[in-house]
């Protein structure tokens, strides 16, 4: 693609030139640039690429895209000078890529608890419903029923717009993606085209990164503000931030509540084991699913098809068959000695908490609740104590572990997590830094009945220990101390 056809759309400052190559790839690292390719010098939070302008150059680069451009220009280099790069990025490989979400019904979902578990049930959904369709998660992404790695949240504006060039290649009709705070705020979805964006809700996560929750509510409501005229907002009513999001927004606005009047409503009629009884707009289902929140996620997903076009009952009947995202509630029983074992991504005081209501509520048997959980390293500090608290408050007995410690020193993230502990509790808590032995020890103090939660990993199948991903799967971890 010539550089001018890369260029729609995008508001360009000042061009030195114009490259007649034909460009070949769109790199922002410049350790990848080759000859022919555009680079783009991103300020980034941690680095700023503009001091790797001369490497790129060097590296064979036709085009440089950037904020500021250096004084001494080449000849042989075309320098473009754009407002933000990151934005331009993205607008530049959704260009590259023949604009690919522009030949699908692309649908976001944001919000701190349940974007996962929503897009993935999307997903799942349209395929029942015999629609071909892609999905872009933290677990993972996929283009019908295949399976390509997930990396990010939301990847970067170059690999995401390839894999909806690929879903457009193999016939898909729609995409489900989840948008993380992160994504919006470095721009990483700019230039793509969305049917709809979903709301799930809003709560204490991400400090380390937005400082304050008022820059976070503000990254996530942007995504709201940027919809096009013509998509459809679904929010969670429920969640007092819901009508923050779409204050200024140009889409339509639809809502989805258990408590609240709203334009999806459901009633928990039976929430047990065995799954969940829902009323939603007069219709009775049942599924296998387990919880308020997946009551909330289950809304979301029959709201949104609903509003791509889709008929209501059928809808329901496809999503009684929906099972539950990896690692999110996922349970294993031990019948031997009477044991269930939940493993959760709950990584958020708020999630912690839920799910620890959730158990709490379906614990009819008044059995004792075993908490396995950490909190990551290199991430926001202030949950630490919060997240112990809660976990101490509403288990009978806590573990304190390991999560992903990443650079920093696990006994020094569980120290932080023990100030969080009551005086008058600390009796029934336990810090075992090694998170497979901290499982074993659970297990171990378990008594018939009892009920085991390993919080904070969910789906993922690592350990991430000074730079390094060790393998590591909780709910294999889990299995193996009830096979032992």
């Amino acid at each position: 693609m010539k550089l001018r056809e890369l260029l729609t759309n995008v508001a360009v400052i000042e061009i030195s030139g114009d490259s007649p190559v034909e460009i070949k790839h769109l790199v922002f690292d410049s350790r990848k640039v080759e000859k022919d390719d555009v680079f783009f010098a991103i300020s980034g939070t941690m680095v700023d690429g503009h001091q790797f302008i001369d490497m790129a150059v060097e590296r064979g680069a036709a085009v440089i895209v950037g904020e500021r451009l250096p004084e001494n220009f080449s000849e042989a280099v075309v320098f473009v000078r754009v407002h933000d790069s990151s934005i331009a990025l993205g607008q530049m490989a959704a260009n590259f890529y023949q604009r690919p979400t522009e030949k699908l019904r692309l649908v976001g979902v944001t919000g701190t608890n349940g974007k996962t578990s929503t897009a993935t049930l999307l997903h799942g959904l349209f395929l029942l419903l015999g629609k071909k369709s892609g999905l872009l998660s933290t677990i993972e992404n996929r283009i019908g029923g295949e399976v390509f790695p997930a990396t990010h949240t939301t990847p970067d504006p170059v690999r995401m717009n390839a894999l909806f060039s690929e879903m457009v290649k193999r016939g898909c009709e729609y995409a489900f993606m989840e948008v993380s705070s992160h994504a919006i705020d470095q721009n990483r979805i700019a230039g793509l085209h969305f049917a709809g964006g979903i709301f799930t809700n809003i709560k204490h996560d991400h400090l380390d990164y937005h400082k304050t929750f008022k820059k976070y509510i503000r990254a996530k409501k942007k995504f709201f503000d940027d919809l096009p005229k013509g998509a459809f907002a679904l929010i969670n009513s429920d969640d007092k931030n819901g009508a923050v999001m779409v204050q200024n927004t140009a889409a339509s606005v639809h809502t989805f509540a258990l408590k609240k009047p709203a334009a999806f409503k459901a009633k928990i009629l039976e929430n047990s084991l065995q799954g969940l009884h829902l009323q939603i707009d007069g219709l009775e289902m049942h599924t296998r699913m387990i919880g308020e929140f997946n009551a909330y996620n289950l809304l979301a997903v029959y709201g949104a098809a609903v509003l791509l076009g889709e008929e209501r009952t059928e809808v329901l009947t496809r999503v009684s068959q929906l099972p539950p995202a990896e690692g999110r509630f996922d349970f294993l029983v031990q019948k031997e000695k009477n044991l269930t074992g939940i493993v959760d991504y709950a990584h958020t005081p708020d999630a912690l908490e839920k799910v620890l209501e959730t158990l709490k509520a379906l614990n009819r048997e008044k059995a004792k609740i075993i908490t396995v959980t950490g909190c990551g390293g290199d991430r926001d500090r202030t949950k630490r104590p919060i997240m112990a608290k809660i976990a101490c408050e509403m288990s009978d007995k806590l573990i304190l572990t390991s999560d992903n410690p990443r650079s920093e020193n696990p006994d020094d993230i569980i120290r932080e997590m023990e100030a969080g502990v009551p005086a008058e509790s600390k009796s029934k808590v336990l810090s075992v830094t090694d998170r497979r032995q901290a499982i074993k020890v659970a297990v171990q103090l378990a008594n018939p009945g009892d009920v085991i939660l390993i919080a904070g990993k969910g789906h993922e199948k690592y350990q991430e220990i000074k730079g390094v991903k060790y393998p590591f799967d909780d709910k294999e971890e889990l299995k193996i101390c009830f096979e032992g």
